[in-house]
């Protein structure tokens, strides 16, 4: 089985060397995509024999997996296994990730923090956690941990996922395409080492990236749903205000404005929500057929 390395890296100078001395024990086939990174990070790497693909500018965590991706498609991995470089993730767990695929148990595996018991600050777990559970309503999906960077993907997912965002959101998208077409996803659990704050993500542009992201897939994925249910209430919601307008008009002769514009406002904006519910999910039946 060709196991494929894939570590995304923005100025990780101080860990690159170290981690893929150690991953060469696992594999030769190891890629480091340098996310535009200002220090010694790409020479490093390219020294211990890894190959190493540069964005001349920083295109985010999204770009470096898209890219990654498409080089392990061009070499025609087996198994790809996105690992961290900053140090979080143990190389003893890489073969759990490996196990199910190898197994034939599933086409893609999460590396989870949550199913065993270990200390996470609680921020980031909390943000984790609902990121998470969004991830589950837009996409159907019963996961613990949508946005661990840890993870191995067969052949099938590399041929056929194809990644677009660039930002933090792509974890969530390979999920949601993945669950989408029928492929297998497991999780199994893994240990995450937090010696300080290693992380190089911001968690306020992390989360509203995710968010955002997440909230995109759901209405391309259910239109009906995340167009409609908000339609219909701000409708009704109008039509109660409209008609409470009206009769007070009727009965003592007398506008009540603010009545009048909730529910005006109410229908307008209802209609709006109901005519792009029904517009885009026929445009994403047609395209589902072809």
């Amino acid at each position: 089985m060709n196991i494929m390395i894939g570590i995304p890296a923005y100025n990780e100078e101080k860990n690159i060397a170290i981690l893929i001395s150690k991953l060469k024990k696992i594999t030769d086939s190891i890629i480091v995509c340098d996310d535009g990174s200002t220090d010694l990070t790409a020479e490093i790497a390219e020294k211990m024999g890894a190959k190493v693909v540069k964005h001349e500018r920083n295109k985010g965590y999204g770009g470096a997996i898209k890219t990654i991706f498409s080089y392990a498609g061009k070499m025609d991995a087996d198994v790809l296994v996105t690992f961290d470089a900053d140090g979080q993730h143990r190389i003893e767990d890489i073969e759990k990730v490996l196990g199910p695929i190898k197994n034939n148990k599933a086409d893609m595996v999460i590396g989870s923090r949550f199913l065993k018991s270990q200390k996470i600050p609680k921020y980031r777990k909390a943000g984790i956690k609902a990121i998470t559970e969004l991830t589950n309503i837009a996409g159907g999906t019963k996961i613990t941990d949508s946005q661990s960077g840890f993870r191995a993907y067969n052949k099938k997912i590399l041929e056929v996922i194809k990644p677009t965002d660039s930002g933090m959101g792509i974890s969530t998208e390979i999920i949601i395409k993945a669950h989408k077409a029928g492929y297998k996803i497991a999780e199994v659990p893994i240990t995450i080492l937090y010696a300080g704050d290693t992380s190089t993500h911001n968690p306020v542009s992390h989360g509203s990236s995710v968010v955002f992201s997440t909230l995109k897939y759901a209405a391309i994925e259910r239109p009906l749903t995340f167009y409609g249910i908000p339609g219909v209430f701000f409708l009704l919601l109008g039509l109660v205000f409209g008609f409470w307008s009206l009769q007070i008009y009727l009965e003592q002769g007398q506008l009540i404005t603010n009545l009048a514009i909730i529910g005006g406002g109410g229908i307008l904006l209802g209609t709006v929500l109901l005519i792009t519910a029904t517009i885009l999910h026929s445009i994403v039946s047609v395209v589902r057929e072809k």
